[in-house]
């Protein structure tokens, strides 16, 4: 273990039953060019332990077979990421908190570039792009192209032409202790990385794009499993609206109109088939993109389905939870949100 080397960023990841994919993370970590961080794995009441450990007579948990890391290891009953986020940065060393997704992999040169980039650019928030590894499945490609593409997201999740500001994601994002300090951590809700991002930028703090500084991200593994997190992603914009009136963009109605038009064209084709044509030109112009981004017949194609998905998904659930929340004011109602953006709640 490289002692002398001043811990920097401390990597703070929870996990929940993904032992298979730790090890792969874990491997990417071992193969670091710059040395100056720790990391921080929190089990959040995971059955199946992510790591082979032994307890200390103190009763600390000590993980084994990585003696080149810095690594600390915790279990916890589960509470959720968030919460496990914040036990995290609670026994983290780092001057900088680094969040990555238990299904992401590191490149070689990630804290290297961080480093370099946080030199040029000194700030108190800031993110990462996330690409598909070529070990990764075709699926997982294709649904990689479909959360990053422009045709399809707008550019919202760290690409270098966006339709809204940066708002770094916990599959690639980091910020200061003296951030943790004068924010807090994150609250237990769906799209809390937005929510972080959002309290970040309204305290003053400086937020940035690092698109030097990616991840390989797995993502969901196949497309149904990828419908649901993106419909949830859907409802949790709503949530995010009446916590902060007037975040809602233009980008994220897209995919809600997107939902209802493709329904009312495909309706509409039964009786004139041209009403079809803006579909099939949108869903070509995607083929095109795809197949261009991943030179494969297979991953382009894959790659529509996916972004289909998508769409549809993520639409459905932003219908929903409009509907639902703010026009019959139903579930979470609103002084809830006030009162959880005040601060207020348990746990921040």
């Amino acid at each position: 273990m490289p002692a002398a080397d001043k811990i920097l960023f401390s990597l703070i990841v929870p996990v929940y039953n993904r032992p298979d994919e730790i090890a792969d993370l874990i491997d990417s970590l071992e193969k670091q060019s710059d040395r100056g961080f720790e990391i921080v794995i929190v089990e959040d009441g995971s059955t199946v332990p992510c790591l082979d450990y032994t307890t200390t007579p103190s009763g600390e948990l000590q993980a084994k077979g990585h003696p080149s890391l810095r690594l600390k290891y915790f279990q916890k009953p589960n509470e959720g990421r968030s919460i496990a986020r914040n036990y995290g940065m609670e026994h983290a060393e780092g001057d900088f908190f680094v969040f990555v997704d238990s299904d992401c992999i590191l490149p070689p040169d990630y804290f290297r570039n961080l480093r370099r980039a946080l030199a040029d650019n000194p700030v108190d928030c800031f993110g990462g792009p996330d690409a598909a590894h070529e070990s990764f499945s075709d699926t997982q490609k294709a649904i990689n192209y479909a959360m990053t593409a422009f045709l399809t997201t707008g550019g919202i999740r760290g690409g270098k032409v966006s339709m809204e500001k940066f708002t770094p994601r916990t599959f690639n994002m980091g910020y200061s202790r003296r951030v943790w300090e004068n924010v807090g951590g994150f609250r237990e809700m769906f799209s809390e990385d937005i929510d972080m991002s959002t309290r970040i930028r309204l305290a003053g703090f400086s937020i940035t794009l690092f698109p030097d500084v990616c991840v390989f991200h797995k993502r969901r593994v196949n497309m149904k499993k990828f419908w649901k997190q993106v419909h949830v992603f859907g409802m949790s914009r709503i949530t995010l609206e009446l916590l902060y009136p007037g975040s809602m963009k233009l980008v994220h109605w897209l995919p809600a109109v997107f939902t209802v038009g493709a329904i009312g064209l495909v309706t509409g084709s039964f009786f004139c088939k041209w009403l079809l044509i803006p579909l099939l030109v949108y869903i070509v112009a995607l083929w095109i993109g795809a197949m261009a981004a991943t030179r494969s017949l297979k991953i382009a194609s894959q790659a529509v389905v996916a972004a289909m998905v998508q769409l549809t998904g993520y639409g459905t659930g932003f219908i929903k939870a409009y509907v639902s929340k703010i026009i019959l004011g139903k579930g979470r109602d609103i002084d809830r949100e006030i009162e959880i953006r005040k601060g207020k709640n348990e746990g921040l």
